[in-house]
């Protein structure tokens, strides 16, 4: 059951909100509360109930240490200092993420090295353990800082679990959310929020169903293990990775702050047009911001920020940025797509030092190509797929390698006589990815226009936007009920 599936919009999400706001409205709100929390269990139950344990477990635990750590919480019999106690319940959530996320690639990565044929239990990885481990990481720090006030269980397990952040974030720190789950406010039904709700998650569907879903199958032809690359399908594999990441990401975060907002609870926002960014610095301000914000908070700045010498600083952002790259995945492909985003900041902090600038167009230019080359490792299984798609990229030489019979017929039957004439003139790499390549323009031009959140927060919300929301919402479920759809790509992070 996924956010743009069937069962969640006509079933789990009308049943959910239903149930909360009857019974709020008749002042039974720790029982609402807790019906959020049990529907939530059952959200992430659907998808893997053997680690529904491991979850609940969690947030026993992290609850339980964050009050022992809190300034504010007086203990009697103190075996353990508050800061011990904190490294502790860190290095427990740390250890657990390790043991599923990492493990192998450690087994791995040692026979490789050492020769020795150890093995180990090939793990599935759980859902969302990413996600509520470094939620909870950021609750017990936050709790050490005194920042976090309120410890209420029932509370912090909504805090944890509430559905639409479960599974892919975004990540939340515990005073951003525990006033709204106090609030009085939220208890009822507010119309307002419900039709803005209801209109960002369309459009997050639609980005989902229409868009993401159509590039990953291009990106997943591309990308296949072998699969080979000329000038054209190299830069219509990468691109097509490129909208297919940003798309699917920030559909499921829309959906996410759409569905929350039916609750009156406003989740962060997580993208701000990234794609429209001058530099790498202004992308991480706008791309993943809560990820982008958590590993400045909780490792730039203690490592020492930029309160040191510029050679630490750019060290503080090497070592950011590369386990950035590793807490996406098990991979040395994370690890090298890490080490690019941190080497270009540092060049990019070396460039603003020394007074230069670009002209506005050329620094988009320069900062989108380097996303794109760097998704690409990203992407790839494996160093070797990396440098076959980049080398394509490059190889100007092969744009009429592309035999006619390899262009799908229906590239150069439709558009009448003219443009027949013109597809049969073109190059022939161009002409057998001319439909994606069209998509690829198409998606360019969407992410100069006016982002979800702008469109549903900055505008009055009348006919003609409740019109679109119809037109967006009908077309993303049409497409949704003809074909089944993929998974979120970041459910795998």
């Amino acid at each position: 059951m996924i956010f743009s599936s069937t069962k969640f919009i006509f079933l789990y999400l009308p049943t959910v909100f239903c149930f909360y706001f009857i019974l709020n409205k008749y002042r039974l709100i720790a029982i609402g509360k807790l019906w959020l929390v049990v529907a939530s269990l059952l959200f992430y139950g659907y998808w893997s109930v053997a680690y529904l344990p491991l979850l609940i477990g969690s947030i026993t635990l992290n609850f339980f240490i964050g009050k022992l750590v809190s300034p504010t919480t007086q203990t009697t019999h103190i075996i353990l200092s508050k800061q011990t106690t904190l490294i502790i319940g860190i290095t427990i959530n740390l250890m657990l993420l390790a043991y599923f996320k990492y493990a192998n690639f450690f087994i791995d990565n040692l026979n490789t090295v050492a020769g020795t044929t150890l093995h180990f239990q090939q793990l599935i990885l759980p859902l969302g353990i990413s996600f509520y481990t470094f939620t909870q990481i950021a609750f017990l720090v936050d709790s050490y800082r005194s920042q976090a006030k309120e410890y209420d269980f029932i509370n912090y397990a909504l805090f944890v679990t509430f559905f639409p952040h479960l599974i892919a974030g975004p990540i939340l720190h515990h005073k951003e959310m525990m006033s709204q789950f106090q609030s009085r406010w939220t208890l009822a039904i507010r119309y307002k929020n419900v039709l803005m709700g209801l209109f960002i998650f369309s459009i997050g569907l639609f980005k989902k169903i229409m868009i993401a879903d159509t590039f990953a199958i291009w990106a997943d032809a591309g990308f296949a293990n072998g699969a080979p690359q000329d000038f054209f399908s190299a830069w219509t594999t990468s691109l097509s990775y490129t909208f297919q990441l940003y798309f699917d990401f920030s559909g499921y975060c829309d959906m996410a702050i759409g569905a929350a907002l039916l609750f009156n609870i406003w989740l962060p926002i997580n993208f701000n047009s990234p794609y429209k960014s001058l530099n790498i610095q202004d992308f991480w301000r706008r791309w993943h911001m809560t990820l982008s914000r958590y590993l400045r908070d909780y490792l730039y700045v203690p490592l020492g920020g930029n309160r040191c010498s510029r050679t630490r600083l750019y060290l503080n952002l090497m070592i950011t940025f590369t386990l950035g790259g590793l807490w996406h995945g098990a991979s040395w492909m994370f690890v090298i797509w890490g080490v690019l985003h941190g080497g270009a900041l540092v060049v990019h902090r070396i460039w603003s030092q020394l007074g230069m600038r670009l002209p506005t167009w050329i620094a988009w230019l320069v900062t989108f190509l380097f996303i794109n080359i760097t998704w690409v490792f990203f992407r790839a299984d494996s160093l070797e797929d990396a440098t076959r798609i980049l080398y394509g990229m490059i190889d100007i030489g092969s744009i009429n390698s592309v035999s006619v019979d390899d262009i799908p017929t229906s590239n150069l039957s439709w558009g009448g006589h003219f443009s027949d004439r013109l597809i049969e003139n073109m190059p022939l790499g161009l002409a057998a990815n001319l439909i994606p390549l069209i998509m690829i323009a198409i998606a360019f031009l969407i992410i100069a226009q006016k982002n979800a959140i702008d469109l549903t927060v900055k505008s009055r919300f009348g006919w003609p936007k409740f019109t679109g929301m119809l037109a967006l919402f009908s077309t993303a479920l049409y497409s949704t009920i003809q074909s089944t759809s993929t998974v979120f790509l970041y459910f795998n992070f």
